[in-house]
Order: structure tokens, then sequence, then C-alpha cells
């Protein structure tokens, strides 16, 4: 998932893996909360919606086979009763709890588990998120639009569902708690039609009760959701329309409680310095990394020397202080969150003599000249200036192409195009907490291509192997064998040096003293970017 820069996108409190938030489960229920956004949401089917905004309604509103424990990156069983893996990781077979209901008081059986998978995979859904699903048996036929359905789909009975995989890949019990693989009600989807996405029905926490486009989406509490005692709250308001600016001058005044868009960067040093607001103020890292690509591909960057002392120029520290404090600096790809970081790599430092010493290793006594693209939105102009500054130390002439979205995505698109690439506004936000999602599009040889998200036209096909291998262990008494072959394999990455890590951003937000929970279910890393269903009422209390 691609997100803006500093636009609010999801945050984590807690470390990924067995790490659990102290949520409240015998909290009382009762209660309303009000959310501010300001851009209206433009469609609830969780086939199609893939933005930071409606991503944490979708999931309040939906269910799949799988989830995450609240405010955490911690698999557990959602809508599945249980779930067995074959011994050689092909065969998948998840049986439903008993009762399980729609908004529409159905019962929901293995027929709408494969419906809803047949429904996200045929081509003319248009589902951006089809291509998760590559790993099921049938899918490239089904999403070429031929056959009929996903052959790797078997109802076994009404409460059974068998997944047969063309390939072990331990990522697939991620894929299952996307929003794209929610379980939706077909008669729901044919009676609403292309309106589905404004009407609809699922299994989740909420149901939508009202939505008056521009204004004000209402969820309600929905009394038969399988967890007893979930959703704490009856009701949540989502105002929509309100300027960042003004949605906070709201919470101030008691008329809102959580600003969907975070706090406003011109407001937030406002914000910190005053002690009544600061003690409101939470913060979690994200499932995110900025970091400036270098082209391997173009002169002089197929050099991994000169890639070397790129990496050792740059002041991170003082590009995260620009942005006032909102990112730690980041030293590998992944993020500080993810499973695989390496805890004990240092990176390279900041050294700029060591830098310049490096280039006339590599031939390039008197340094060159080289562009820098990046987006023309703020902050970013700014962090291209401060690199700029940084490689001008060690005679490195860069010129700053400041250009808008698409057309800096199309120039990384392009094997010849852009040297160099601030990815801020355009950087990588994980799908799922799994550092697969990290490498493929961005790092691995099928996202060098035309159009593809690699604009470092990296490929080393030694790691793609050992990538492949790392996800075909998908036993779970593999876990930490396979995390320990991604962390292996991030650490040789930057031997190769296609990036400059610069920044893993934080995500701050205001919480009105109405509201209680823990602090991770404010910056929930998966409900993105609040978990609307174990927030609770301090009056409730």
């Amino acid at each position: 998932m691609k997100n803006a820069f500093m636009a609010g996108v999801a945050g984590m409190a807690l470390a990924a893996g067995g790490a659990f938030a102290q949520v409240n489960e015998d909290a009382p229920q009762g209660g309303e909360m009000v959310v501010t956004y300001q851009d209206d949401v433009a469609t609830l089917d969780p086939a199609i919606g893939y933005d930071w905004q409606n991503w944490s309604m979708i999931k309040s509103l939906f269910d799949g086979l799988m989830g995450y424990e609240p405010g955490t990156t911690t698999l557990r069983n959602e809508l599945a009763a249980s779930h067995e893996i074959s011994d050689d990781g092909t065969v998948h077979t998840f049986v439903l709890k008993d009762g399980i209901k729609f908004h529409n008081g159905r019962e929901i059986t293995a027929e709408d588990v494969k419906y809803s998978l047949e429904r996200v995979t045929d081509p003319t859904t248009r589902s951006p998120g089809a291509g998760f699903f590559g790993m099921i048996a049938g899918f490239d036929s089904w999403n070429a639009g031929e056959g009929d359905g996903l052959s790797g789909v078997e109802v076994i009975d009404d409460k059974t569902v068998q997944f047969t995989l063309s390939r072990a890949d331990a990522t697939f019990v991620h894929v299952m708690a996307l929003n794209f693989a929610s379980i939706v009600p077909r008669e729901a989807v044919e009676a609403a039609g292309e309106d589905f996405g404004r009407e609809p029905v699922g299994s989740g926490a909420f149901r939508l009760a009202e939505w008056t486009s521009g204004q004000q989406l209402v969820f309600e509490r929905f009394e038969d959701y399988h967890r007893a005692g979930v959703p704490k709250l009856d009701r949540v308001t989502f105002d929509i329309g309100l300027d960042p600016t003004v949605a906070l001058l709201r919470l101030q005044s008691g008329e809102a409680d959580v600003p969907g868009d975070g706090i406003p960067p011109a407001q937030f040093l406002q914000v910190m310095n005053n002690p009544e607001q600061a003690d409101n103020v939470v913060e979690g890292g994200q499932l995110h990394t900025g970091y400036v690509t270098l082209n391997t591909q173009m002169e002089p960057f197929d050099n991994v020397t000169v890639r070397k002392a790129m990496n050792m120029a740059i002041n991170k520290d003082r590009i995260v202080q620009m942005i006032n404090g909102r990112a730690v600096p980041a030293n590998q790809p992944l993020p500080p969150t993810m499973p695989g970081y390496a805890d004990d790599y240092e990176g390279y430092p900041f050294d700029p003599e060591a830098a310049r010493e490096m280039l006339a290793e590599a031939g390039y006594p008197d340094g060159f000249t080289t562009e820098l693209f990046v987006m023309n939105v703020d902050p970013n102009p700014r962090i291209a200036q401060a690199i700029q500054q940084d490689l001008s130390e060690i005679g490195v002439d860069v010129e700053i192409r400041s250009l808008a979205q698409s057309n800096v995505i199309a120039a990384g698109g392009a094997a010849d195009q852009a040297p160099m690439i601030w990815s801020g506004g355009m950087a990588w936000i994980a799908d799922f907490p799994d550092p697969s999602n990290f490498y493929g599009p961005i790092l691995g040889c099928a996202g060098a291509v035309p159009g593809g998200w690699n604009w470092a036209w990296y490929c080393n096909e030694d790691l793609d192997a050992r990538a492949a291998e790392a996800d075909a262990m998908a036993d779970p008494a593999m876990a930490e064998d396979r995390e320990a072959a991604w962390r292996s394999i991030y650490v040789d990455i930057m031997d190769d040096a296609p990036w400059v890590p610069i920044f893993n951003e934080q995500r701050f937000t205001l919480v009105s003293d109405n509201m209680a929970g823990d602090d991770s279910l404010f910056v929930d890393p998966v409900h993105i970017p609040v978990n609307y269903d174990y927030i609770y009422s301090a009056d409730a209390e």
C-alpha cells in the first residue's frame, strides 16, 4: 500500500510478533465517539477500498477468516474456529465458528467464503487486491476471465472450506486477514450491484446506519457480533469535510474525539508544547520506511562503492529534526515494527569524509552530477534540499526535479529516467505485517520492470531465490527460521546498497478525554488509522 507522507496513515505502538496490547476486554459497553476527516469516503466495499481512510472503516464492518490481536500484528482466527495446514504447506483447511451472522441476520456458511474469494479475484470486479491471491490454485485462469471460479477453493461442508495453493506460501494467512478477503453475502452484493460500496453488509463489529455524502457516516453496534462484549461503543460518527486545522479546533472544544487525519503539521509544535494537549497525544511507529532509491542500472549508481558512499553522506538525524521529530532514522529497508527487522544491524554511519574517500576509490575523486526526483508536496522538497546540501559536501552536484506524484512514479518506472528518487509521498507502507511484502514489489526482480515500484531497478537473483525459499516456510513451527531468513536477506540487500533508508515515520494523534483504551488502538498497525472496535467511552468505566 502506498501512502502520502505525514497524511495520517496508520501507526503501531507495539513491536510486531508476540506483543499484545493491554486491551481491556471487560470494558463496559456504551457511549459514542466522533471522528473527523477532510475527504469523503470513496467506497466501503472491501473488494475495492484501498486507502488509509476507509481501511479501518471496512475492518469494522467486515471480517475475514483471519484477523489480528487488537493493537498488534499478531495473527488470530477471526471467523474461523480452527485452521489446519498440510505437511507440505499447500492445503489450508478452515472451519467456521458456529452461529456467526451477517448484518442481515443470515448465518455465514462456507459457500460465502468461496463466493467472496471468487468475487474479489473475478476480473469484472476490478479489485486492486486481486493479485494478493495469486498463490491459490486456479487463480491465473480465473483472473484472466477463464474457467468457472477458483479451483483451489473447495467447500467441504457448510462449516468447512479448503484452500489448495499452487505453492507453499507463508504469507497466505496474512492475505486471509486483508480487507480484500472479507466475507460478504452474495444476496446483498447482487441486490445492491454497483452500490454495494455505499450499502455494505458484512459481519463486523459495526454496521452502517447512515451515510450522508460529503457530510457524515454513522456506524452502530452490531448486536449479534461473534465476539462477546465487542464493540465497546454504541456508535461511531464520522464527520466529513473538515479541514484538519478546523478538526483540531473541534477536538479542543470538545466537539470531536479523534482527528482522523492526524495532528496538522503546522500545529504540531503548538500541540506538543501545550502540556494539557500533549498529555492526550498518542505516538506509534508505522510499518513504513522513507528512502532514496539509487538506480543501479544508471551510472554512477551501477557502482556499489558509489552507492555505499551515498549512504554515508546523508545526515538522517538532521532530516528527522526538520520534520519536528515525527520519524526515527532508518538504517535498513524494514521498519523496526516489522518481523525480520535486524536489531543488531548498525548500518552505514554518517561519515562524509569516508564517503569522499569511497567516491575517489570508485573513480570519482571530484564527485559527479546527478538528479534527485521528488514529489512536489511539502515537506518533500525541503527534505530533497537537505539531501542535496549533504551530497554537495562530498562533491556530488544534485539537481532537484520537483514534480507531481504521477510524474515521479512514471520516471521511477522507467529504467533510464530517474537516477535518484526520494520516496516521500509515495513511500511503501506494508499491506500486511510480513517482511515479504516489503521485498517483492520494491526490491525484488519482479518489481524491476517498466511501470514497477522497484525504482532502484535492483535485481539480485540469488536473493530472489532465498526470498522464495523463505516464503515456502509455511509451517508455523518454522516461523522463527523464516524470520531469520528474511533478516539475513535484508542485511545482504544493504550490502548491495540500492537504497539510502532515511527514516521510519511515527504517527501522532490526539484523543479526547472522553475516550479510553490502550494507546495502541489509536495507532493500530492494521486497523488503519484507528481500531474502532475496542476503544470505549471513559464515561462508561
